[in-house]
């Protein structure tokens, strides 16, 4: 295992090539659910510079990495090579929830395909990236991307998302604060 604190020509090429990713959070609570969340509409993941990466949080039935990262900002987002070249790759740092009431929200967005359901951004900045070998991980054969989220949203419209998300992303399972924007 190596580590580093920035994204290296080598980390890009590795990220690009991945059709998934995903993200853990926890609580600070010691009885709170730690998250981990598969991530993968195409597009969504962006490498802002060397220290900073982003992806768009699309709507769905849980909240828990913006509530996590709500409370304590901890984020560990995960890359596996599912191919002949094993290979893992994870970021570890600060995140934090860009809303489309933020400030940077705009700038960031423009990384991104416009995606309808998306309840906003979510900012890592790294202090450490970290590769391994992957030799445990099984081979898998990429079919393709889902359409399905974007597809509904597109399908109920911006009020039932909206109303949708009050209703089901206003807080965590451990009852942490969730979205703000959607839910007001």
């Amino acid at each position: 295992m190596s580590h580093d604190t920035t994204i290296s020509d080598a980390h890009r090429t590795l990220i690009e090539a991945q059709e998934m990713f995903f993200v853990a959070t926890a609580p600070l609570a010691a009885d709170g659910h730690v998250n981990v969340s598969p991530k993968g509409l195409r597009g969504t993941f962006a490498i802002i510079d060397d220290q900073t990466v982003a992806y768009l949080d699309c709507w769905g039935s849980g909240i828990e990495t913006t509530a996590h990262l709500r409370e304590n900002a901890r984020l560990c987002i995960m890359f596996c090579s599912f191919d002949e070249k094993p290979k893992l790759l994870r970021l570890h740092g600060r995140g934090e929830v860009i809303e489309p009431d933020h400030d940077d929200f705009a700038a960031l967005r423009s990384h991104f395909p416009d995606l309808p359901g998306t309840r906003g951004i979510i900012r890592l900045h790294i202090a450490r990236v970290s590769t391994s070998c992957g030799f445990g991980v099984p081979k898998y054969a990429f079919q393709g991307h889902r359409e399905d989220l974007p597809h509904h949203a597109r399908e109920w419209g911006e009020d039932k998302v909206r109303a949708f998300t009050r209703e089901h992303n206003s807080e965590s399972i451990d009852g942490l604060a969730g979205t703000r924007y959607w839910t007001q």
